[in-house]
């Protein structure tokens, strides 16, 4: 290593304490990155960890298409007690939806349900409710309605055997609770406040007081004071993740499913990419008043459209598609995938694809804008 590249390395270290310090000798800064997204952790954490509503989001795979089932299945529609996503068509998407807690349930009625069988003059059949242990309590409920609205039925026909019976099936797999899924889009909150508005508080407040100004008469360079903030907002990000890590886990029983090392890779990358449009809108901006509003600008779209706080798939779909190519929605995606799906960084393809385009444009601005004064 040449003597002129340990230097500027030496330089970078220099200055990555000195930015890590500042932020813990911060009250302010510490409230924000570290107190404030546990404020909303317990907040989300609360009110996902019950489902007091009366309703069950449903599926209904209708194998049969008699005339019967058909009526039956517009009878379960209309029923308030039932949601049902008339989107899905088959079981694979209904699991693959009741494993993300998607759904609670999904009803299915058989080949013959609803078919009058030779030697009969009365039609009947068999419906399945299917759901994972972690909604057994509303598989069971789902299970009991179905039973009692089969009762009615089954009163209106003179059999020795009721002609309609329902059973309950619980996989063996477990879903997410709302909470595991609520978790990534938290993550990628306080992500957002540790990589943009870090930036946008602080950089202002050095050019008012004139420390960039100094620091611009000595030999440091743009690239060396953006390497020691991303190596600064990285140690300090992963210090207020890993609390909230530590507070999901214990707290709320968080299920973490895929590899720490590959949790703690992608939160890196992550922090390192947002931490770009904090440095782009900080380094441009010559004061608090510039600084501000542009940053609401750019966060508050990204929050509410990337699955922060709410699902993507309740938005209209051309919104979805908007949203994909946001650098927040391949972050959270990414979280969700590895801490509860239990994918690996080899299966993050188009995510790491997308952040990588945003890394060279995001940092392109930032370089070009920035500002010592």
């Amino acid at each position: 290593m040449s003597h002129k590249l340990r230097k500027s390395l030496f330089t970078v270290w220099v200055f990555t304490r000195l930015n890590t310090r500042r932020f813990f000798r911060d009250r302010l800064a510490r409230f924000f990155v570290i107190l404030f997204p546990l404020i909303f952790l317990f907040v989300f954490g609360s009110i996902n960890s019950g489902n007091n509503d009366t309703s069950f989001k449903v599926a209904v795979i209708n194998q049969s298409q008699t005339s019967f089932s058909k009526e039956f299945v517009g009878v379960i529609n209309k029923n308030k007690v039932f949601k049902v996503d008339s989107k899905i068509t088959t079981l694979d998407q209904a699991k693959d939806k009741m494993s993300k807690s998607q759904l609670d349930g999904t009803i299915v009625l058989g080949p013959e349900f609803g078919a009058i069988k030779a030697g009969q003059s009365t039609p009947s059949g068999q419906a399945t409710v299917i759901y994972t242990q972690n909604s057994s309590s509303a598989g069971q409920t789902l299970t009991s309605i179905l039973d009692s609205s089969f009762k009615s039925v089954n009163a209106k026909f003179i059999r020795a055997e009721a002609p309609f019976t329902v059973v309950g099936k619980q996989l063996n797999e477990k879903s997410l609770s709302a909470f595991d899924y609520t978790f990534a889009g938290l993550l990628g909150f306080s992500i957002v406040g540790i990589g943009i508005f870090g930036p946008i508080n602080v950089f202002p407040e050095l050019k008012k007081q004139g420390v960039l100004r100094r620091l611009h008469t000595t030999t440091l360079r743009v690239w060396q004071y953006f390497l020691s903030t991303v190596a600064s907002q990285a140690v300090i990000g992963l210090v207020s993740l890993a609390v909230m890590f530590a507070v999901a886990l214990t707290v709320f029983n968080l299920k973490v499913v895929g590899s720490w090392l590959d949790i703690i890779a992608w939160l890196v990358l992550s922090i390192t990419v947002i931490l770009g449009i904090g440095l782009a809108v900080g380094g441009w901006a010559r004061n608090e008043r510039q600084a501000a509003p542009l940053g609401n600008i750019v966060v508050f779209p990204m929050l509410f459209l990337s699955g922060t706080f709410f699902p993507r798939f309740l938005m209209p779909e051309w919104l979805q598609n908007l949203s994909n190519y946001l650098p927040l929605t391949p972050v959270i995606d990414g979280i969700r995938m590895i801490v509860t799906e239990g994918k690996s960084l080899l299966d993050l393809g188009p995510q790491i694809g997308l952040l990588a385009v945003w890394l060279v444009v995001i940092y392109a601005i930032a370089f070009r804008v920035f500002r010592w004064e």
